[in-house]
C-alpha cells in the first residue's frame, strides 16, 4: 500500500453488519494508518462522564465552565485509561501528532490543562481509550465489508450532534447506511 492510499484523516464507518458491540454503528476518525497498522478515536460513542470529572481526577482547577460539561467519548478498547484529545491545530502541545493541516491528536497533559483554563484549542473531542489495527489487519476488515472510509469532515468531527455521526458520515459520500444490507455471501 502506498502512502497516498493510506487512510489517515478519514473516517472509518462500521457497515450495518459488523456486530462487534465494541465497533457497531461507530465512526472512528484515523489519525494515523501506516505500514505498521492503525490507530483511531472512535467519535460518536459516548464514555457517560464529562470533561469536568477529568479535571477532578487529574487535580487540574477549572475555569471554564463550558469546558467541564463537555461529554468524554469512549475511543476504543485500547488504553481506556488515557486521554486522547483530537483537536483543531493550535499551540505547542508536548505530544502532538499532526493528523492534517488543521487537525492533531494530543495526549499531553498541556492541552487538557489549557481546556480547563479556556485557552484551549477551538474546537476539540476528548476521548478514553483508542482503536488500533495491527498491520494489514484494518485492510482484510475494509475488504471484508466491515468498513465503509470517507474523508474526514470536521463538522461532522466537531459539529454534528453525536447520535447523527454514523448517518452523516456516511451521507457526505452519498450513502443511506441504513438501506445497506449484509450481503448473504462472499464473492
Amino acid at each position: 500500500m502506498s502512502k497516498e492510499n493510506y487512510l489517515n484523516n478519514q473516517f472509518i464507518i462500521a457497515m450495518p453488519g459488523l456486530i462487534d458491540p465494541m465497533f457497531h454503528h461507530t465512526v472512528t476518525f484515523l489519525c494515523q494508518h501506516t505500514k505498521e497498522g492503525a490507530l483511531g478515536i472512535v467519535i460518536n460513542r459516548s464514555a457517560e462522564m464529562k470533561l469536568g470529572e477529568i479535571f477532578k481526577q487529574m487535580e487540574i482547577p477549572v475555569s471554564s465552565l463550558a469546558a467541564a460539561e463537555t461529554p468524554v467519548f469512549a475511543g476504543g478498547p485500547v488504553q481506556q485509561d488515557r486521554g486522547f484529545v483530537v483537536h483543531t491545530a493550535c499551540g505547542g502541545w508536548d505530544m502532538t501528532l499532526p493528523v492534517s493541516e488543521d487537525i492533531s491528536l494530543t495526549t499531553s497533559r498541556d492541552v487538557i490543562e489549557a481546556i480547563a483554563a479556556g485557552e484551549g484549542p477551538e474546537q476539540y473531542l476528548v476521548a478514553l481509550g483508542y482503536a488500533g489495527w495491527s498491520e494489514g489487519q484494518l485492510e482484510k476488515e475494509i475488504l471484508s465489508n466491515s468498513w465503509l472510509n470517507t474523508p474526514c469532515a470536521k463538522q461532522i468531527l466537531f459539529g454534528t450532534p453525536v447520535s447523527q455521526r454514523w448517518n452523516a458520515a456516511a451521507s457526505q459520500i452519498g450513502i443511506n447506511i441504513n438501506q445497506l444490507t449484509t450481503p448473504a455471501g462472499h464473492g
